[in-house]
């Protein structure tokens, strides 16, 4: 979700893996050569899904490893659900709807957070929770201590697993 840490944590992760950090921004920017704040004022919110769903694609399509920002509404879509699954070890970063209020209301990018962004959140997280659950090969609390605490957490974790027992 917004607010979970995706960006800061992703990039952390990606300064102590030395694998490229792809951030869904960057992605939809790079396939519609424009903001999802853009595409949701001028197209709509269906739209902005779309773009979505193609950076999801793009960014699971990059040589691999590499750390991928997800937009957090590409988890409604059962075909994007299904790329996550088949894309690699998927980190669901998660923190309480009031957490994700506190850090997400008010950024420039989140145009859905204008009006009565803390009933958004609160709806979101209940309806996308089940789904996060669903892919996530890992679940780690961002709601509480540092970002830095979160990634060594992934690390020591993707450790772990063979694939991955060569990182730095």
């Amino acid at each position: 979700m917004m607010g979970s840490g995706k960006s800061t944590i992703g990039q952390l992760l990606s300064n102590a893996t030395g694998w490229p950090y792809l951030d869904n921004d960057e992605l939809v920017q790079r396939s519609r050569g424009a903001t999802s704040r853009q595409i949701v004022e001028e197209h709509g919110e269906a739209q902005m899904r779309e773009a979505e769903a193609d950076a999801l694609a793009l960014g699971v399509t990059v040589a691999t490893p590499a750390v991928i920002g997800v937009a957090a509404g590409a988890i409604l879509d059962a075909a994007d659900r299904e790329q996550l699954r088949l894309g690699g070890i998927v980190v669901w970063l998660r923190a309480d709807a009031s957490e994700l209020e506190s850090r997400a209301i008010g950024a420039e990018h989140r145009p859905w957070l204008d009006t009565d962004g803390g009933s958004w959140i609160r709806d979101a997280v209940a309806e996308r929770e089940p789904l996060y659950a669903s892919v996530a090969d890992m679940v780690i609390d961002t709601g509480t201590g540092d970002a830095e605490a979160s990634t060594a957490e992934i690390l020591g974790r993707l450790h772990r697993i063979s694939a991955c027992a060569e990182i730095r």
